[in-house]
């Protein structure tokens, strides 16, 4: 593998066929993140998807209680709803998921080797 690719994973169309693309066209090893701001039974499964496409590891980040903290009150806060009707939620999360996303990125990319690399993105991560 050329290099490591940390991405983002919802397990949706656009996110599980980047993963074949990714190694096909840049011979790059993919750490999938999946990051779980509530979203509950849509998590199932996730690792079994990103494997098959062929991802080398999916690292799973409960960040429930920061979404909240940092993204959800001051959005309510703020008064930020679209059309007064809609809360702005997968808006809200995706700059929590990009900071935990760039932070698996740089543990990856300060660990030594690709086998210290995948063993430290273990299928599940819990944090906060």
């Amino acid at each position: 593998m050329a290099f490591t690719v940390v991405l983002a994973y919802s397990g949706g169309l656009d996110t599980s066929i980047i993963v074949p693309w990714l190694r096909e066209t840049y011979h790059a090893e993919v750490i999938c993140i999946a990051a779980d701001v509530g979203q509950g039974a849509e998590l199932n499964g996730l690792e079994q998807r990103a494997r098959q496409q062929g991802a080398s590891a999916l690292v799973v980040e409960d960040l429930r209680e920061q979404f909240v903290r940092e993204a959800i009150w001051p959005t309510l806060r703020a008064g930020a709803i679209y059309a007064r009707k809609y809360l702005l939620g997968t808006s809200m999360a995706r700059p929590v998921i990009a900071r935990r996303q760039a932070e698996l990125a740089v543990r990856v990319a300060l660990t030594p080797s690709r086998t210290a690399a995948r063993a430290r993105a273990t299928t599940r991560c819990v944090s906060s």
